[in-house]
């Protein structure tokens, strides 16, 4: 699906989620036990294809909805779902389109969305179930309680991932102030970091599912990811083979995004995503940093200003043992500034180890 149809798509399935008038209409349906077809959009394709019925042209609502739906034939709107424009319509999409489909109104429904492009809804009398179409995707719309239960399930399993990337996330720091970090430790920490990604997508789709339901899942959401790009960004600029190229990064993280599941539990295959070429023992190569991530967590230093002291120090271990004279020899960086910096590497070191042997 091309990011157009998946903009729609999420668009679509916030315009059915629960709390808006036009889910209310689809639940008026099916608790009328009628059925219906809808078209969520008008323009040449969808009128060539639409014989008979009646062009009203009427602002939306969902009584108006339910009552249209107890006549034969589909519905058509517009594509912002305002305004009800055709009830009672007879649609003939091509035949020669394949469906999966066996009941007469999710065929045309199929037929209708792959033809025209428009998101085609389909409220099934029998099977009692809202099912909505989007050129080649079908996606049955899941009643609230299921999502919900869903939901809370995939959030149980971001804690404990992200639980588990803390972990392994402060072992790097120490490992990074110490000198002592090998491949397998940075492709640990952006295994789990990819992890936490995915996880999170699929949470931000049941948010939009969820509609005014899902405002306490995403604030959850919120707080277990806040930074984690960042983070990610800084990991991948530490440590791919042209870290100072910003170019790098998100093809990076492109790499990262297309590992299937078993590829991302091979380490190797993480780590190979950043440019190293693993081959027997290389997980536990040595590498270092260039200081992107623990730069980062310095309070009030401007990016600007990470990647001149990057720049001109071009290691981590350089930078921390930099003293205030040294760093004011970069560009921007004042007495003050310099202190800061200064302060805050050793605050970090100090945490980090604490943190590795306490």
């Amino acid at each position: 699906m091309s990011d157009h149809d998946e903009e729609l798509f999420r668009a679509t399935l916030a315009a059915v989620a629960p709390g808006t008038e036009l889910r209310d209409g689809l639940e008026r349906i099916l608790r009328g036990n009628t059925g219906a077809l809808v078209v969520l959009g008008h323009d040449k394709l969808v009128e060539s294809i639409a014989t008979g019925g009646f062009a009203l042209d009427v602002d939306f609502s969902a009584t108006r909805l339910r009552e249209l739906a107890k006549m034969d034939g589909a519905i058509v709107m517009d594509r912002h779902h305002a305004k009800i424009l055709r009830a009672g319509v007879q649609l003939v999409p091509d035949p020669s389109i394949e469906t999966q489909e066996s009941g007469t109104r999710h065929r045309t429904a199929e037929r209708v969305a792959r033809q025209t492009g428009h998101p085609v809804v389909s409220v099934s009398q029998s099977m009692r179930i809202i099912a909505l179409y989007l050129g080649d995707r079908r996606h049955v719309v899941k009643p609230t309680p299921e999502l919900v239960s869903h939901a809370n399930q995939a959030l149980q399993t971001l804690e404990r991932y992200k639980g588990r990337l803390d972990e392994v996330t402060s072992a790097l720091s120490a490992l990074e102030i110490e000198d002592l970090v090998t491949v397998r430790d940075v492709a640990s920490v952006l295994q789990r970091m990819e992890m936490v990604r995915r996880i999170s997508e699929e949470i931000e789709s049941y948010i939009v599912e969820l509609g005014t339901e899902g405002r306490l899942l995403s604030l959850q959401l919120e707080e277990l990811t806040a930074g984690l790009q960042d983070d990610l960004v800084w990991v991948a600029r530490d440590y791919t083979r042209n870290a100072t190229n910003e170019v790098a990064t998100p093809e990076v993280m492109a790499s990262l995004a297309a590992l299937d599941a078993t590829q991302l539990l091979d380490l190797g295959a993480c780590a190979k995503t950043l440019g190293f070429s693993i081959v027997g023992e290389n997980l536990d190569a040595s590498v270092s940093p260039l200081g992107y991530r623990i730069l980062g967590k310095v309070p009030r230093l401007p990016g600007a200003i990470v990647e001149r002291l990057v720049a001109h120090f071009g290691s981590l271990q350089r930078l921390l043992a930099a003293n205030v004279d040294d760093l004011m020899d970069v560009d921007g960086v004042g007495e003050g500034r310099a202190r800061l910096v200064r302060e805050g590497l050793s605050r970090l070191a100090e945490t980090s180890i604490l943190e590795r042997y306490v």
